[in-house]
C-alpha cells in the first residue's frame, strides 16, 4: 500500500497523481486528498489503482447516496458534491479542446444543470441467475467486471422504477426460464413506463400470465423482445398509448418506441434544446441540416421555428420515425429525412443535400470526423455541434478550425448524466 496526494480528476472521474515518474489514476480519490492506494494495473508509464483509505478528505467529498456505490459500475462520482462534479466536467471539456484540438472558445457557456437524482428515464438492466449469490440478480455491471451488481434500488432511476427493482427480481425468479432472460430495458415517457424483457427462448403461458399480472400490479406496460430491437412488441396491456416526450417550448411531442435511442435525461434535453436553438437561430426561409438526426429531437424544433430542415440519419427505422413525428406535429412540409451513413460522408454526398444556411451535428461517441472533413467551400457559415464525447469533439474542432476556417465561438457542458463521469457538450462554430 502506497500513499499519494491527489492533484486533479481525469475524464473518468479518477484522482490523478504522479509518483516515481508515473501518472497514477486512483478511483475513489478527489483533488487535494491524501490517500493510500493499491494498484490493480501497472504499466511502464502509468498505473490504475483504487483508494484504500482517505487520510485527508476534500471539503467537496460527500457521503454517496447509493449503498451500491463503489461496487456498481453505473456511477463513478457520487462521492463528489454535485456542483463540484459540474465544475470537473467543465474542466474536462476545456482540457480536451486545448490538449487535443488546440482551441479555446471565445465564450464559455454557463453549464446546463438539473436534478441530480431520479433523472435516468432510460436504462438497460442486466439479469443473471447466480445461485451462489442467492438466485436472480438484476442491476448494472460491477466496476471493471462482467458480473452484475446485486441491486436493491437505484437512486438515479425515477423513484417508482427504483422501488420496483426487488419485485422485478422476484418476478424473474418465478419464471420458467430465469437463466434465459438476459436483460430488461426500461423506458419512461410522460406518464408511461415500459419494461422490455429480452428473452432467448420462448416463454410459457404461465410466464406470460405472471408478466401480465406484474404489468397490472405495477401499472406499467410489459413488452417482449425475442431477438433484435425491431422484434420488441407489447404483451400487456394489449391496447395502450405509446411512449412520448414533449418539448413544450417548441410545441412538439416526440413519439418513440422503447428500444429507440432517446436522451436519458428529459429535463436536461429540454434545456439543451433551448440553448441549441438560441445558438443555431433558425429563421423562416433558411435551410438547415440536422445530421445524425435520430427520431427528430432537434429537427422538429428547427422546423417549428420556421426553417426548412434536412435530417440525415444512418438508421432507416429512426428516419421513418422522424418522418412520422414531423407529420404528427404538422411539420411535414418543412422536413425532409434521409437515411445515409454519415461515417462515410464525402463532399459530394453533403453537396447532394443542396444549399444549407446552417448545420446542427449530434453524433454518437465516435464523433463526426468524416462530416467535418467533407465540408467544402459551400458549407454553412454556422455549425452547432452537440457531443457526448469531449475527446472526439476536440478532434473534430481541430479540423474545423485548421482546415475549414471556422472559429470556435463558444462551448459549454450539459450535465446530462449526474453522478457519472459522462458529459454532454455543445459548441458553436462560425466562419466568414
Amino acid at each position: 500500500m502506497r500513499e499519494a496526494v491527489i492533484e486533479s480528476l481525469d475524464h473518468e472521474g479518477r484522482g490523478v497523481t504522479h509518483l516515481d515518474g508515473k501518472t497514477i489514476f486512483i478511483e475513489g480519490a478527489l483533488p487535494g486528498e491524501r490517500v493510500t492506494f493499491t494498484s490493480h494495473k501497472v504499466k511502464p508509464n502509468y498505473e490504475l489503482a483504487d483508494a484504500d483509505r482517505v487520510l485527508k478528505s476534500s471539503s467537496q467529498r460527500v457521503v454517496p447516496l447509493c449503498k451500491h456505490f463503489g461496487v456498481c459500475g453505473g456511477c463513478s462520482m457520487q462521492h463528489l458534491e454535485s456542483g463540484a462534479q459540474v465544475a470537473a466536467k467543465q474542466r474536462v471539456l476545456e482540457n480536451a479542446l486545448w490538449h487535443i484540438g488546440r482551441a479555446k472558445p471565445d465564450v464559455l457557456y454557463p453549464p446546463i444543470v438539473g436534478p441530480a437524482w431520479g433523472y435516468r428515464y432510460r436504462a438497460r438492466l442486466t439479469v443473471r441467475l447466480v445461485p451462489s449469490k442467492g438466485g436472480v440478480l438484476i442491476g448494472f455491471h460491477e466496476r471493471r467486471s462482467s458480473y452484475v451488481a446485486p441491486m436493491e434500488s437505484c437512486a438515479i432511476l425515477p423513484p417508482h422504477v427504483s422501488d420496483m427493482v426487488p419485485r422485478l427480481r422476484e418476478l424473474v425468479a418465478g419464471l420458467s426460464v430465469p437463466d434465459r432472460l438476459p436483460q430488461i430495458e426500461i423506458a419512461v415517457g410522460e406518464g408511461i413506463t415500459v419494461l422490455v424483457f429480452r428473452h432467448i427462448v420462448p416463454l410459457s403461458k404461465a410466464d406470460t400470465a405472471r408478466l401480465k399480472a406484474f404489468a397490472e400490479a405495477e401499472q406499467v406496460q410489459v413488452w417482449l423482445q425475442p431477438s433484435g430491437p425491431d422484434s420488441a412488441h407489447r404483451l400487456h396491456p394489449a391496447e395502450a398509448p405509446g411512449l412520448a416526450y414533449t418539448l413544450p417550448e417548441f410545441g412538439v411531442s416526440m413519439a418513440f418506441r422503447p428500444t429507440d435511442f432517446t436522451q436519458v435525461n428529459m429535463w436536461i434535453n429540454r434545456v439543451l434544446m433551448r440553448r441549441s436553438m438560441q445558438l443555431l437561430d433558425p429563421r423562416p426561409g433558411e435551410r438547415i441540416a440536422d445530421l445524425f438526426c435520430g427520431l427528430g429531437n432537434f429537427s422538429l424544433p428547427i422546423a417549428a421555428l420556421g426553417a426548412h430542415v434536412v435530417g440525415v440519419e444512418g438508421s432507416e427505422t429512426l428516419v421513418r420515425r422522424a418522418g412520422e413525428n414531423a407529420a404528427a406535429n404538422g411539420l411535414a412540409e418543412r422536413c425532409q429525412f434521409y437515411a445515409a451513413n454519415l461515417f462515410e460522408a464525402t463532399e459530394d454526398s453533403l453537396a447532394a443535400l443542396g444549399h444549407l444556411d446552417k448545420m446542427l451535428i449530434d453524433p454518437p461517441r465516435e464523433g463526426a470526423i468524416a462530416v467535418v472533413k467533407a465540408l467544402g467551400e459551400q458549407a454553412p457559415k454556422r455549425i452547432v455541434y452537440v457531443s457526448c464525447n469531449p475527446a472526439t469533439l476536440a478532434r473534430d474542432t481541430a479540423v474545423l478550425i485548421k482546415e475549414k476556417g471556422y472559429r470556435l465561438k463558444g462551448a459549454g457542458i450539459a450535465n446530462m448524466f449526474p453522478q457519472t463521469s459522462h458529459v454532454e457538450s455543445i459548441a458553436l462554430f462560425e466562419r466568414d
